[in-house]
């Protein structure tokens, strides 16, 4: 008689036989996909003090809350929180996996048609147009939906008529572009690194940069109207028109401050005016339902939202990383080295520290955002065509990487979540508008590399 164990380890030890025997080259690597287990982001800064605590926990409260026609909701918006958009894999984050831009356009009798390129399984979407009819330059964000009709629990929007862009003839034009979320952990250490820092960076490994084709700048107060040779410009500082310091934050490095970025994000992106913009983008005198500015300072001694929001995003910790999934500590100890080895690190800066700060939670700490902050010409195939402060249309921030392995959706738009094709994205000849990308010299070194070098180095992104 046959012993079915026996025949069982021998089926085993012949598959095992085999997989050893699979060449390389049959092997290819691919994305281990968004990382499993709790949320590895979103808990508050270490050190904080019992009255900072309390005010991430108040200002935790208010990003999260849906705000309403009475609250000073539109008369255009994108969404009504900012937990909304920055939910993924905890409030403060990225884009979730379901659009709630789907639910929200027709919500409480609100008359709006969701845009094609607004789907379900998301992204969360802003949109911009490229140019004005006239030809002109436009890079403004137009809000995907409208109050018209929407009758919620804070106000009736029953009497308001305006309506929504015509997004499909626009999106049918190539005159759409689209940003997702970029998520807000750890953006007070971010805030609380010297320019000084940044400057030392950028010098640091200037003959490998070179080598790579690897230019970078935090901007240029270039006046040339051509954006083709904007990666070669050196020396020259994204700095702020007001005060001369390095900005830092969204896709374009165009914002100064979490303040700023509180409060344009609060107007743009849900229509709310506040102490820091308190002109209403659409003034339409009959969809106005609260005072303006709709969310001003108040004055008992308390904070106001953008207030709010800028501290409970100071006080976010940064996402803490894996030391062994996916693939094992070996495979992602190796993925790291992978990393430097072919170049990654020339823009994607592993570590920087910050100064001093106002408390201790923030000051001379080591910050593993992987990013140098700057600007990098990405080539036409990223390029949006828009321009933000002084970066070109081709020009975007080094996206710090750290979060990155339970984040959904890659690249400023959120074209894919194969975190593969987010690299080879970043490959791109020029052409004669854009200059070639400062990236394709590392995506070539990446291309060169064995399957399984490949792989470990996915484990590795997908570890942080």
């Amino acid at each position: 008689m046959v012993n079915k164990k026996l025949l069982g380890a021998a089926a085993l030890a012949a598959l095992l036989i085999g997989m050893v025997g699979v060449s390389n080259a049959q092997f290819a690597a691919k994305d281990p996909g968004v990382r499993g287990g709790a949320a590895a982001a979103g808990q508050m800064l270490q050190g904080l003090n019992a009255q900072q605590r309390a005010l991430f926990t108040d200002g935790q409260a208010d990003f999260a809350e849906a705000e309403g026609v009475g609250d000073g909701l539109g008369p255009r918006f994108n969404l009504d929180s900012c937990g909304g958009c920055h939910a993924a894999p905890a409030v403060g984050g990225s884009s979730p996996a379901v659009n709630p831009q789907v639910a929200l356009a027709t919500a409480f009798g609100a008359r709006n048609t969701v845009p094609s390129f607004i789907r379900r399984n998301g992204p969360v979407r802003e949109v911009r147009f490229v140019k004005n009819p006239d030809g002109s330059p436009d890079g403004g964000v137009h809000a995907l939906f409208v109050i018209s009709g929407r009758v919620d629990s804070t106000g009736n929007a029953s009497g308001c008529n305006i309506k929504q862009d015509d997004f499909a003839t626009q999106f049918a034009n190539n005159n759409a572009i689209f940003r997702i979320p970029t998520p807000t952990f750890g953006l007070g250490l971010i805030e609380a690194i010297p320019d000084k820092t940044l400057v030392a960076n950028q010098a640091a490994a200037a003959p490998q940069k070179a080598q790579f084709g690897i230019g970078g700048r935090f901007n240029t107060r270039s006046t040339s109207s051509s954006s083709s040779t904007s990666s070669s410009v050196s020396g020259e500082m994204n700095r702020s028109g007001n005060d001369g310091t390095i900005t830092r934050f969204g896709w374009k490095a165009q914002n100064k401050s979490l303040l700023v970025f509180s409060g344009e994000a609060y107007n743009v992106e849900m229509g709310i005016t506040n102490d820091a913009f308190q002109n209403e983008r659409d003034e339409t005198a009959s969809c106005q339902f609260a005072t303006v500015p709709n969310d001003p300072q108040p004055d008992d001694g308390t904070i106001g939202a953008i207030e709010k929001f800028a501290v409970f995003m100071r006080f976010l910790a940064a996402p803490t990383p894996s030391t062994n999934s996916p693939g094992g500590s070996t495979s992602i100890n190796n993925g790291k080295q992978v990393f430097s080895q072919v170049g990654c690190n020339l823009c994607h800066t592993p570590t920087l520290t910050t100064g001093n700060a106002y408390t201790p939670a923030l000051a001379n700490k080591s910050v593993n955002l992987f990013s140098d902050l700057m600007l990098h010409g990405m080539g036409p195939g990223l390029a949006d065509g828009i321009s933000q402060g002084a970066a070109a249309g081709d020009e975007f921030r080094t996206a710090p990487l750290w979060g990155l392995g339970q984040r959904i959706f890659f690249l400023h738009d959120g074209r894919t979540s194969d975190l593969v094709e987010a690299i080879q994205q970043h490959r791109s000849a020029g052409n004669a508008t854009y200059s070639a990308s400062e990236a394709n010299g590392v995506i070539n070194n990446y291309n060169g590399l064995r399957e399984s070098d490949k792989q470990d180095l996915l484990n590795f992104l997908r570890s942080l």
